[in-house]
């Protein structure tokens, strides 16, 4: 074997030795995976790029008509914010418009993106008091769109409705649980915060306009929250503590009442239908004459016409036939087993013959006279 150059051997002595010192040394992955609490990111001063930018950039997006009023109330608190980070703002109300620009003292690079993002929620209905947020290093946006994601209208407004909830409480809890605001407006939904917190955002808005609903997402994220805050769980899998839910399909597609029966599959394809020509030598026509023809074709009509005349008559008979008349009911013969009281009846006949058709009793008479006599005296 051919001897290694110096240079050679020292490098794989050193590997060596660094591999030793790993093996020697195990490092708890917890502390490699997880950040310390309370760290932050250093933020990016005027020291770190002290030159500033060589580019002008600069950024533009319309905003719907109805937005115009406020944009313009806010519009100076706008430019304020943006000043700050030495980037300007132009509101343009005849096309429409908002603009972010550099400028020369601008040193943080990515203070036009955020500028940018900042016009962006404001067009989409954003509040400034929130919006202004996005300048923050640890405040970043995502915007939604969920307009495409489900065909049919009517879908699409029940989908949208079950992502607020009941006067806005799933939307309120999906906030408190990811630490965002959320903003749905049209055909998209506006999130501003923590990026851990964005990703649970985009899934569960997109999980609900494919027909999942966000209560399962949510209990989710609460299981989650309770974990996160036991140390001995931050390493380990938490699938077995997550929910599992399955679909169910309680409703069955309904069948048919007329079934189609499937023809079998041939590769050839249907018999060519028959023309006239071939229509009228099948029957013989094509041989008759004209006259002959003609006269065919008269009796056929006439024939059908008779038909036509017959159908008529018979419909116009049908009101003079009469209908059907309901069997008569049998009366029940009057029982004659009761007797009947002969004596009784002629006692009824003599007193009716005593009385007088229309004259009244005697004693009546002779009762009204004496009252007259009175009356005749007093006077």
């Amino acid at each position: 074997m051919a001897e290694l150059p110096a240079g050679a051997e020292a490098r794989t002595k050193a590997r060596e030795k660094q591999r030793n010192k790993k093996k020697a040394t195990p490092v708890d992955e917890s502390e490699l995976l997880t950040v310390p609490d309370g760290w932050k990111e250093p933020p990016f001063t005027r020291e770190d790029n002290p030159k500033g930018l060589l580019e002008e950039s600069s950024f533009a997006t319309l905003f719907p008509k109805y937005r115009e009023a406020y944009l313009k109330e806010c519009w100076p608190l706008v430019q304020r914010a943006l000043a700050e980070h030495y980037v300007t703002a132009a509101l343009d109300l005849i096309e429409g418009s908002m603009t972010v620009t550099t400028t020369k003292k601008t040193f943080d690079p990515y203070a036009i993106i955020r500028a940018r993002d900042l016009i962006k929620l404001l067009a989409r209905s954003v509040p400034f008091e929130q919006a202004v947020r996005i300048l923050q290093d640890d405040v970043a946006c995502d915007i939604i769109k969920i307009g495409s994601l489900v065909r049919k209208k009517e879908t699409f407004i029940k989908r949208r409705g079950r992502l607020l909830g009941p006067k806005g409480s799933t939307l309120k809890a999906l906030e408190l649980l990811t630490n965002c605001y959320i903003m749905v407006q049209g055909n998209t939904v506006s999130a501003l915060g923590p990026f851990s917190g964005l990703k649970e955002v985009r899934k569960v808005v997109l999980d609900t306009m494919k027909n999942i609903h966000p209560i399962y997402n949510i209990k989710t994220l609460m299981i989650k929250r309770e974990l996160s805050k036991d140390p001995e769980l931050r390493c380990q899998s938490w699938e077995r503590f997550l929910p599992r839910f399955k679909r169910k399909n309680l409703k069955k597609r309904k069948e048919p009442k007329k079934k189609k029966a499937k023809k079998e599959y041939t590769p050839f394809p249907p018999p060519q239908p028959d023309s006239q020509v071939d229509k009228e030598l099948a029957s013989g026509e094509y041989f008759l004459k004209e006259r002959q023809r003609k006269r065919k074709r008269m009796e056929e009509i006439k024939a059908k016409q008779a038909d036509a005349v017959k159908k008529r008559q018979e419909e116009r008979n049908k009101a003079f036939i009469p209908p059907k008349e309901k069997p008569a009911v049998k009366t029940k013969k009057a029982s004659t087993e009761k007797k009947i009281d002969v004596e009784a009846i002629k006692v009824k006949v003599k007193n009716a013959k005593k009385k007088k058709l229309g004259a009244l009793p005697v004693e009546e008479v002779k009762l009204k006279m004496a009252a007259d006599e009175k009356k005749k005296k007093k006077k």
